[in-house]
């Protein structure tokens, strides 16, 4: 662990923002969050929107006195929850690619 830590340090972070291969884990990133975003947040409005527009069908009942428009509202938790394990689990792909990528950088000189 503190060889990792002084391998870090003596990385040069400049040589590393410049490759291709962190851009391309910068847009990676980038794309999943921003469609991770814009899916939640169109999933969350999604029900104000649809029991405004068509109340008929968002008041059918469906489980004794639970309605569509309950179970909606309780599916955004489960949603919430599938969004964060997918987070997750991007992210542990990401982290190894930026661990590759610095283990296959030189060192800085004189540290």
């Amino acid at each position: 662990m503190v060889q990792q830590k002084e391998n870090l340090s003596r990385t040069d972070w400049d040589q590393i923002a410049a490759t291709t291969e962190f851009q391309q884990l910068l847009a990676a990133k980038r794309r999943f969050i921003v469609r991770a975003t814009l899916f939640f947040v169109v999933y969350y409005f999604a029900l104000p929107v649809l029991v405004g527009w068509v109340p008929q069908l968002m008041s059918q009942r469906v489980l004794g006195p639970l309605n569509i428009a309950y179970l909606f509202a309780l599916s955004q938790f489960f949603m919430a929850w599938c969004v964060a394990a997918l987070y997750v689990r991007a992210a542990a792909r990401w982290d190894e690619v930026a661990r590759q990528l610095i283990s296959r950088l030189p060192l800085r000189e004189g540290q």
